[in-house]
């Protein structure tokens, strides 16, 4: 996940339990009882350390509750018999491993009881638009959008081994500027594109993405090829399988090339490597998680790539990197084969140049399967011929007018009334949503529980108080009863965007904005980033809490970087929102320019 690290050391301390940390347990002998007599809550047999008081005194510090000193002594004179006994799970005697593979029991329907969400029908209409002659400049192909390289794919202007050798001689020359490759893969990428040249040689063309070289964030698995998470405990890490993302990509002919970075554990932008860095600035990160796919895609290093989004990490180096991300509508695309950090939140999507290319992408690897319980079937209706006119686009008036909103988001507003959609005011109640961050602490630190306790997490280059390893320790101590009651907050917060979604079709949304990040990750809806504008900055930007003794760059005259604004559409109609998506990149016709030095 991406989003800004700058609120966790503010907001998580309220939301902290006390949870006694119990050593193994030493084997008891039941007590006898009278034959007939029930089982009592807090009489088993003691067990874990000796607990007091002021254990407990303590203890409410973190969850902010006050007991009276006599309801301290009662909680403290029993804990041991009826409280300590639940880590039997984890500290013994009879522990039980708990499987990478285990999705927790209850699972995240997007869709409220007595709804239905999406399409009825599946109907996919791409563009037609000829991209003209192949460019005989390699940097004009290697910045083409997935829409221009298919066409000259089908039409044999250009083969996939040239295309794949452009790609692979770009990621070798740009990649110690960028630190956006973990794994380069170019044997299985040439092995794939001279099967896609016979194949479409033959008239056996698959689609859009036949030949087409791609990326992938380096938490999907690659059978026999490193799959590293970005985290030095998983360096040596190598796949049997493939995740059902890259087995989908391989039967449309598309061609990997590159695992690329991710923040360790998907988490910023910094992982054993280093810093992966924005091509518009060198001098900062390219955000993240999904780091090497901004960089690479922005850079003209890949066709496209795949990453993944919990709280912003597709969003977040799209806007950086000045690319297009589709975050899909949670349980679109199965996820089996991914890393998992949090199994209600976690969404796999394309990143490319152009709006158009995300959809072809996201059709490829839409579907469910049966490695991941909360992947549906779904329908895709898209036509590129529709019209947009009449659509509503809801937008919040008080953000548009502050940080981080700019002009550039304020002037794609007034491009939807120019398209003939019709803008509509909207409104959400001023709630907690970073409450609802409880719920990622908890499911990332059960994720990683066991390098947490074994001090494998130590291993990670950033330990700093944002970063995972402090959080995941942290997390031990979350109220599970805290934990229930803003899962209960979560349904709350999906009423609400579903009375939004019953008066527009879609939402314009400053990028960043930290509610609506949190909010429609947490709720499942898809999301659609894309370039709008530029914009200048006078310091470097940073995923990271500020830190006093490592100040970012500044600058004189101010750098001019590209700005993206965000879509966000109604579940499961990715459809719409690359639509009106598309005749919005149209209008502001900033897509096509470059990174210098690229």
């Amino acid at each position: 996940m991406s989003k800004s690290r700058r609120q966790f050391l503010i907001n998580t301390a309220a939301s902290f339990v006390a949870a006694t940390v119990v050593p193994s347990f030493a084997s008891q002998e039941a007590p006898e009882t009278t034959p007939g007599a029930p089982v009592a809550f807090g009489t088993a047999p003691p067990v874990g350390p000796e607990v007091s008081p002021t254990t407990f005194a303590e203890a409410e510090k973190l969850v902010q509750i006050t007991l009276a000193p006599a309801e301290r002594a009662q909680a403290a004179g029993n804990w041991r018999s009826a409280m300590a006994p639940v880590y039997e799970r984890r500290t013994g005697p009879r522990k039980v491993e708990i499987e990478a593979s285990v999705a927790p029991y209850s699972l995240w329907n997007p869709v409220l009881p007595g709804q239905t969400a999406g399409p009825t029908r599946d109907h996919f209409i791409w563009s037609k638009t000829d991209p003209g002659v192949l460019p005989t400049s390699e940097e004009d192909i290697a910045f083409a959008p997935v829409t221009h390289l298919a066409r000259w794919i089908e039409t044999r202007q250009i083969t996939s081994e040239r295309l794949t050798t452009l790609y692979l001689d770009r990621l070798k020359k740009f990649d110690p500027k960028l630190r956006c490759v973990i794994t380069l893969t170019s044997d299985l990428a040439m092995q794939q594109a001279r099967a896609a040249d016979r194949e479409i040689a033959a008239g056996n063309y698959r689609g859009p993405l036949h030949g087409i070289p791609w990326g992938a964030k380096d938490l999907l698995d690659t059978a026999g090829i490193p799959t590293t998470y970005g985290a030095e405990p998983f360096r040596k890490r190598v796949p049997a399988a493939d995740a059902a993302v890259v087995k989908r990509l391989h039967d449309a002919g598309a061609v990997l090339v590159a695992k690329l970075s991710l923040g360790a554990l998907a988490l910023n932008d910094i992982w054993f490597g280093g810093q992966t860095m924005n091509p518009w600035l060198l001098e900062e990160g390219s955000s993240g998680s999904s780091a090497g796919p901004g960089a690479a895609t922005g850079a003209g290093l890949v066709g496209f790539a795949i990453g993944s989004e919990t709280g912003g990490s597709i969003v977040s180096p799209s806007m950086r990197c000045g690319v297009t991300g589709l975050r899909p509508t949670y349980g679109r695309v199965a996820r089996t084969g991914a890393m998992t950090l949090c199994w209600s939140l976690d969404k796999l999507g394309p990143m490319a140049r152009g709006v158009e290319d995300t959809i072809l992408v996201l059709r490829t690897i839409s579907g469910p399967d049966s490695g991941d319980l909360n992947s549906v079937s779904s329908s895709l209706d898209y036509d590129a011929n529709a019209p947009i006119k009449g659509l509503r686009i809801g937008y919040f008036p008080a953000w548009m007018k502050e940080p981080p909103a700019t002009d550039v988001d304020r002037a794609a507003l007034e491009a939807v009334g120019k398209l003939g959609m019709t803008p509509v005011e909207v409104i959400l109640p001023n709630w907690s949503y970073d409450s609802l961050d409880l719920i990622l602490f908890a499911e990332a630190a059960a994720s990683f529980e066991e390098i947490t306790v074994n001090g494998d997490v130590d291993q990670l280059k950033a330990q700093v108080p944002d970063a995972w390893p402090n959080t995941f320790r942290q997390s031990r101590f979350l109220s599970a009863v805290d934990f229930v009651q803003t899962d209960r907050l979560r349904r709350k917060v999906a009423q609400e965007m579903a009375r939004i979604f019953s008066q527009v079709d879609l939402l314009l949304v400053p990028s960043l904005r930290d509610e609506m990040l949190t909010i429609t990750n947490f709720t499942g809806h898809p999301s659609l980033t894309f370039r709008a504008g530029f914009v200048e900055v006078s310091e470097a930007r940073s995923d990271w809490a500020p830190d006093p003794a490592h100040p970012l760059p500044k600058f004189s005259p101010p750098r001019r970087v590209p700005h993206g604004v965000t879509l966000i559409g109604r579940l499961f109609e990715e459809g719409t929102l690359v639509q009106a998506g598309r005749a919005m990149e149209k209008s502001f016709g900033v897509a096509g320019e470059r990174p210098s030095g690229f």
